[in-house]
């Protein structure tokens, strides 16, 4: 199979259902030899309740002629998944690019949330981007040094809930925001070993989104064009795993349907004049309603309207 991936080697994590599959498939399509990994849990992180959907995305791959391996390591897993970067190396000779996909949701409002549902949620999000991404740039730097030429992808998965908020979802936006700030240190640090880094904030029907906006996905695939299809995502993803997008890094980037937005992110606001002195407390409400009223008005929290 040829396309704008071809010859490229990719891990997918939580690829056996939703988004993860249309990306493996589309990376697949492109020409992408693609290590389907997915643990197998449900929406809310229960074990065993999707147990063989790795297999069975790399059936669907192998049987369109494409080449792919599955992997069933826990992303947050530090030992699993410095073996899940090796099965890659194993199986096809090297990694060129990990899309960190895998997640789940235990929505609560803010007063609800317990500590093991935030340490759950932060944890497959959070961690799992960085254990499955720093083994993989421990290959990468190993490969610098040895003379070999680098030209590697981290795509990280934030979410609307991350850029701006959601509510019910405490522990997922905090994480979703963290993968952001993530995204910007990992592009700065390094574009020095060949590696770029960027990431989604995609707008799409999957087990996690269902559960929140049912009505609104399910009425959209009767229209002629379904604008939450996951596989709408796919092309980015595949673009940005391709040698094509080498001088794109630490972009946020949100599709929908058939368009991508461009995140702009936090940047300097307004700012007061300089007295030349301390100021005294009773001058701080003027200034800050002053500054509030000339900011660019912020896109609100999701669930607020």
């Amino acid at each position: 199979m040829a396309g704008i991936c071809n010859g490229r080697v990719v891990i997918v994590t939580g690829a056996g259902g939703g988004l993860g599959r249309a990306y493996a498939l589309g990376l697949a399509a492109e020409g992408a030899k693609v290590i389907v990994n997915d643990l197998g849990v449900g929406t809310h992180g229960e074990a065993g309740e999707t147990m063989g959907a790795a297999d069975k995305v790399v059936e669907e791959i192998r049987a369109a002629g494409g080449e792919a391996i599955a992997n069933t390591a826990d992303v947050a897993d530090w030992d699993q998944t410095r073996a899940l970067v090796q099965s890659a190396v194993d199986a096809f000779g090297t990694l060129h690019a990990v899309i960190n996909n895998a997640g789940f949701v235990r929505d609560r409002m803010f007063v609800s949330c317990t500590p093991e549902e935030w340490d759950a949620v932060t944890r497959v999000h959070l961690r799992g981007h960085f254990c499955t991404s720093r083994h993989a740039v421990d290959y990468w730097r190993a490969q610098q040094k040895a003379g070999t030429p680098v030209d590697a992808r981290i795509v990280n998965t934030s979410s609307g809930a991350g850029l701006q908020g959601s509510i019910g979802q405490s522990a997922y936006s905090a994480a979703k925001a963290g993968i952001a700030a993530l995204t910007l240190v990992q592009s700065a640090e390094l574009a020095r070993y060949g590696i770029t880094a960027n990431a989604l904030a995609p707008n799409a029907r999957t087990r996690m989104t269902m559960t929140a906006f049912a009505d609104t996905m399910t009425s959209a695939q009767e229209s002629a064009f379904d604008p939450y299809a996951p596989e709408n995502t796919a092309p980015l993803v595949a673009w940005l795993a391709s040698e094509q997008s080498g001088g794109v890094t630490g972009q946020v980037f949100e599709p929908f349907g058939g368009t991508i937005r461009i995140a702009e992110g936090w940047t300097d606001g307004p700012i007061s004049s300089d007295v030349g002195r301390r100021l005294a407390a009773d001058e701080v409400g003027g200034i800050v309603a002053a500054l509030v009223a000339g900011r660019t008005t912020a896109k609100p929290v999701y669930g607020t309207g």
